[in-house]
């Protein structure tokens, strides 16, 4: 028998059985779909195209987050005069553009983005929405414009009040300048499907990673949305026998743990990566510490 072991939030995903405290599910047999699952979110994905890249980094995008936390991409075309609805219908929203524009100060897709963003989207309600951006463009031939349109579409969101999500370095690229940087990072994720296809699948993996671990999957379930499903492995994992004791505040460092809230259970997850422990109720409601003990069995 192995000996008594803190199992840490870092590696471990979580689900809650409320008739026998916690299971925990080693990291490394838990897929990226069945992790996210657990914060019940679903994510809208929108794009528009001319020639249907776009819509084919939409599809690795999706399938990346998962089929039961990402909707099948939908184009923006399909959905003109009903816009607000379908956002609606979405904790986050992902959306992506081309740039055929380039150079000119505004509607720069040459998509249905161009057609909604001084009218239609003007009246949406949507502050506090979590949106990010992708984009695509050419790096080389357009290098003084590079993937200009994504700028425009997130500068139409955060006008709306939303929680913009997804920026990353500009390091690797071969564009001169672009309408896209925001500080020294890129409003979102860009793509070149013309100079580096073949970079295309690393960088929207680390990209989705990456907006997860920002907690773009995070915080409360919409209303009449399904619960999230458990999480299963096919994988055989250890048994796991769990107990859990109140402890006192003073003797964990809380500056030392960051907190992982799940609306599901209303339990909060605490880790500094070397020791866990779960508290009931959000982060900043919390009054006591409750550290948990876990120990396998072979």
């Amino acid at each position: 028998m192995l000996p008594s072991a803190l199992v840490t939030i870092l590696a471990a995903a979580v689900t809650y059985d409320a008739a026998a405290a916690f299971t925990f599910i080693p990291s490394h047999v838990v897929s990226n779909r069945e992790t996210t699952a657990l914060y019940g979110t679903r994510v809208g994905i929108f794009f528009g195209t001319s020639t249907g890249s776009t819509q084919e980094a939409a599809d690795l995008i999706a399938a990346e987050f998962g089929d039961d936390v990402a909707s099948s991409p939908i184009e923006i075309d399909e959905i003109q005069g009903s816009v607000a609805a379908e956002f609606a219908k979405y904790d986050a929203l992902v959306v992506g553009t081309p740039t055929w524009n380039t150079g000119a100060d505004t509607e720069r897709s040459g998509t249905g983005w161009d057609e909604i963003y001084y009218s239609e989207m003007e009246s949406l309600n949507i502050e506090g929405k979590k949106v990010a951006v992708f984009g695509l463009g050419d790096s080389v031939s357009y290098s003084e414009n590079y993937a200009d349109a994504s700028g425009e579409l997130h500068d139409v969101f955060e006008s709306l009040g939303c929680k913009m999500f997804g920026y990353i370095s500009t390091d690797g690229y071969l564009h001169e300048e672009s309408k896209a940087i925001r500080g020294d990072k890129f409003c979102g994720l860009l793509l070149d499907a013309v100079n580096q296809e073949e970079l295309t699948e690393e960088r929207v993996k680390n990209w989705v990673a990456a907006l997860i671990s920002e907690g773009f999957l995070a915080g409360e379930v919409a209303e009449n949305r399904e619960p999230a499903a458990s999480v299963q492995s096919s994988n055989p994992v250890p048994q796991i026998e769990t107990e859990v004791s109140v402890v006192d505040p003073v003797s964990v460092p809380e500056e030392a743990f960051i907190g992982h809230y799940n609306a599901l259970s209303d339990k909060t997850w605490w880790s500094n990566g070397r020791q866990s422990f779960v508290t009931s109720g959000p982060p900043e409601m919390q009054s006591t510490l409750v550290k948990t003990n876990t120990r396998l069995s072979p």
